[in-house]
């Protein structure tokens, strides 16, 4: 199902989704496209209009909710710090009250570690204190997300719960705090499988590719219009995809009546691609695994 036969659709119109990092990136791509499907989505992050995360950026949880209600589903801001459980127990105390105890699409998308990945560097020579603070905002802010999300599927029989990563395998990315980061959420995915089973709960994984959020086209000083021009810097920048690639992954998932077969597994948006037929928005295909073995990279 594309873009337009979604929207067309609304094969999950009635559903409710919390998408945790909904500011920017493939949280933001996902949450738009969880909204053109139909979806009630909240969107969470610490970034709203007139108080910025540390990292600076402009994008806001507000910019994505009025996106995805813009799209034909309703879009709910709700500014939370993830690695609180006050904010995130109070954010589905308010999901339960609002939704009638409803909640079918749990994606945890946090991350904030843009500033604290030090490349090239052995992980002994780096701060540790930027390593740990990846760790509590991409392994601790998910487990406490899930801890005060999953009661309300389990409660009700039935869910989705999404780890949002960078790579499909167990293989090194390149630097030990980012990789501990970026594994983790595949066995946490894995992990949550076999407890959410006897619940009818699903749990996994899924990595989208080379992204092209709106942090990597600043940094090669592109926008969406003109972003092949960043190919000359990158020439593997050639295969990247927009977040609403990895959106509308996560969009088939929550409307396919048989994903609980794939509970536990850790999933990448390109195959998703092909085995549900979408295209990215600018209407390419891009897959990043094909790619990759073409140049003789490694598939994380």
């Amino acid at each position: 199902m594309d873009l337009k036969d979604m929207q067309r659709e609304k094969p999950l119109q009635g559903k409710v989704a919390v998408v945790a990092g909904a500011t920017r990136g493939a949280g933001r791509g996902i949450a738009v496209m969880l909204g053109a499907a139909g979806a009630t989505v909240y969107c969470t992050g610490r970034s709203v209009r007139g108080q910025a995360s540390d990292i600076g950026r402009s994008e806001t949880i507000d910019d994505t909710a009025e996106m995805v209600t813009a799209r034909g589903g309703k879009g709910i801001a709700v500014r939370t710090d993830h690695t609180s459980e006050e904010q995130v127990q109070a954010l589905f105390a308010r999901v339960e009250e609002q939704q009638e105890g409803r909640l079918d699409i749990l994606v945890n998308d946090i991350w904030g570690g843009e500033n604290l990945t030090h490349w090239n560097t052995p992980f002994w020579e780096q701060p540790l204190a930027d390593g740990l603070l990846m760790q509590e905002r991409a392994v601790k802010a998910h487990l406490i997300t899930s801890y005060y999300g999953v009661p309300l599927m389990v409660k009700r029989r039935e869910g989705l719960v999404i780890e949002i990563t960078d790579g499909s395998t167990y293989n090194y990315r390149g630097n030990l705090y980012y990789s501990l980061a970026k594994i983790s959420p595949i066995h946490l995915a894995a992990a949550m499988a076999e407890e959410l089973r006897p619940y009818n709960v699903t749990a996994l994984a899924v990595t989208p590719g080379f992204l092209r959020s709106e942090q990597m086209l600043d940094y090669f000083g592109v926008a969406e219009s003109n972003w092949r021009d960043a190919i000359q810097k990158e020439p593997h920048y050639a295969e990247s995809e927009t977040p609403y690639f990895v959106g509308q992954a996560v969009a088939a998932l929550a409307a396919d009546p048989q994903v609980a077969a794939k509970a536990g597994k850790s999933l990448t948006s390109w195959d998703l691609s092909d085995e549900y037929g979408f295209a990215d928005i600018d209407g390419r295909k891009p897959h990043w695994g094909n790619y990759a073995r073409r140049q003789g990279l490694p598939v994380n």
